[in-house]
């Protein structure tokens, strides 16, 4: 399963991309507000540090709008990727993209009926809300699990990126469900390297290694100097 942080703050986004496990990342116009920073630079900025698909939305909701939109935004960066809504203007507008190769990504997706929609029009990620679905009741990761079985029952090669993650657990269950993305904010993708055992054992080896009295460093320097000479 691919991982993407989702965010405009471009030191989280540097933090993440050196720790070597970030695939992309995810934006949305709420984010960028956030950033107080030029809409058109950050993007830019992001697909610099990142190197991978990068999902930049359009803001104006018919779809001739979100064409002239795509179309400027496409010319900032060779990853970046199309984000519309799932609105009948969001899906024209990704069918008319698809059909000239842009890469797009489908956002706001709380059904299955959605994502059958979106798939037929070529969408290249589909984002269903994990964690909103939740909020209200309902169960995120079954939609996940649906749409998942939906795309492999008729060969849709539409990505089943799953947003709205709210904590480590939800990452675990999209996984298993067979997610092919999964997009999450720094805080739980920091999340993800922690366990108790983890760091228990690792002070138990640097408390033994005390007993050495010299580091690593040293000892390896000694013994190639030695095995030289």
């Amino acid at each position: 399963m691919e991982l993407f942080i989702d965010t405009a703050n471009l030191d989280e986004i540097r933090e993440a991309a050196s720790w070597g496990i970030i695939d992309g990342c995810t934006t949305n116009p709420s984010l960028i507000a956030r950033e107080g920073r030029d809409f058109a630079e950050t993007i830019y900025e992001i697909c610099e540090i990142v190197q991978g698909p990068v999902s930049a939305e359009v803001v104006a909701q018919d779809s001739e709008g979100m064409l002239r939109e795509a179309h400027l935004l496409r010319q900032i960066h060779e990853h970046v990727v199309i984000k519309v809504p799932l609105t009948p203007e969001g899906l024209k507008t990704c069918k008319s993209l698809s059909g000239d190769g842009t890469p797009v990504n489908v956002t706001l997706c709380f059904s299955l009926n959605q994502a059958l929609l979106a798939a037929k029009a070529g969408a290249t990620y589909i984002s269903p809300f994990v964690g909103r679905l939740d909020d209200i009741g309902h169960d995120g990761c079954e939609l996940i699990a649906d749409i998942v079985g939906c795309y492999e029952n008729y060969f849709y090669d539409t990505k089943v990126l799953a947003a709205s993650i709210r904590h480590p657990q939800h990452v675990t269950q999209v996984s298993r469900i067979g997610a092919h993305v999964s997009t999450m904010p720094f805080k739980v993708l920091r999340q993800l390297f922690n366990h108790t055992l983890t760091d228990k054992g690792n002070a138990a080896f640097l408390k033994d290694w005390e007993t050495v009295g010299e580091g690593v460093e040293a000892t390896a320097k000694r013994f190639l100097e030695k095995r030289s000479s």
